[in-house]
């Protein structure tokens, strides 16, 4: 019997827009403090877009990064999936605008929507390609722009987030026992009531009454989120670890979503692990949705804390409820 088909990721880049927005920024416009964000989340400062840029762009520097880095031709790419909630408009899809813009002519590429665990999810995806044989190089980007569906008016919800993407490189896996090692993803849609945006879907279409209702931001029951994600995020963990015979002295790094520092330290506790071994850079970002872990990897990779054959664990909990978990063995 031949050897199971794998993949690993083989490439990692990522794109933050230039303007800086710090707590000090805010406390102009917002009714908030620094310490008050700083305490409750973690965050120091985050960058915004500026009009004009939308998902597909950060999506495309991510991805012109990675490829020059790796020194790969777009149109060696078979295909694209772009994780967002925030995508330039409904149709077409985010992934057909960064498709053109590389020039990734052979590939074909789709959206997928599930909030913060969405690059999780899309990564999940672009791996089963991968390893069943039948593609060879798939770019697998987060990216939103989360500063154009914000209320500034919502200081509980605004100072969270920040825009930027990042995108990785999914080939087909050399040796046994690197690359992706296991996932587990899950839904619990009974939660979908806690963190959502009401307009601008079929349900509630576009119209005056849906803008005079600020139906078109973030809306979140903050304790709720903050109580299942502590507790799914530390679970997968878990799973994923005990049911491939590992445990949390195995890992190397963690790179969890970037929502909330006290979410990454309570998850952390209940793995039992240290500092050393947690990616935290929601101070410099906020919360970019579906392009935190990617940035983290991408972080990771640039301070010397990712090397060839770590134990990696990606964990997230987003909107909807989504969950999503990805152990890999680092192969670069």
């Amino acid at each position: 019997m031949g050897r199971r088909l794998a993949a690993k990721i083989t490439g990692v880049a990522g794109y933050v827009p230039p303007r800086v927005v710090t707590n000090a920024d805010l406390e102009k416009i917002v009714d908030t403090t620094d310490e008050w964000i700083r305490t409750r989340t973690g965050i120091r400062e985050r960058h915004y877009v500026d009009k004009g840029m939308a998902a597909s762009h950060l999506a495309t520097e991510a991805a012109r990064k990675l490829l020059a880095e790796k020194n790969v031709a777009p149109e060696e790419i078979d295909l694209i999936v772009v994780a967002s909630v925030t995508p330039d408009m409904m149709f077409p899809a985010t992934a057909c605008l960064v498709q053109d813009r590389l020039g990734a002519k052979n590939a074909w590429g789709f959206d997928l929507s599930a909030a913060c665990s969405g690059f999780v999810y899309a990564l999940t995806v672009g791996a089963q390609f991968v390893a069943a044989g039948t593609h060879k190089k798939a770019l697998i980007i987060g990216s939103d722009v989360m500063t154009s569906i914000l209320n500034f008016e919502d200081r509980a919800t605004c100072v969270l987030f920040g825009d930027g993407a990042g995108a990785v490189l999914v080939e087909p896996a050399e040796a046994d026992g690197e690359g992706v090692l296991d996932f587990h993803n899950d839904v619990d849609g009974s939660g979908g009531c806690f963190l959502f945006m009401p307009g601008g879907g079929s349900l509630n279409p576009p119209s005056r009454e849906t803008v005079e209702k600020k139906m078109h931001y973030v809306h979140q029951e903050g304790q709720q989120v903050f109580k299942y994600a502590v507790r799914r995020m530390a679970e997968v963990a878990c799973q994923l670890l005990e049911r491939n015979g590992f445990s949390s002295r195995d890992l190397k790094l963690v790179v969890p979503h970037q929502a909330n520092l006290r979410i990454i330290r309570a998850m952390q506790d209940r793995l039992g692990v240290d500092d050393s071994k947690v990616l935290v850079n929601i101070d410099r970002y906020g919360n970019t949705t579906a392009g935190t872990i990617p940035l983290g990897l991408r972080d990771a990779l640039d301070d010397g804390r990712l090397q060839k054959g770590d134990l990696v664990l990606l964990v997230a909990v987003g909107a909807g409820y989504t969950t999503g978990g990805i152990l890999l063995r680092w192969a670069y």
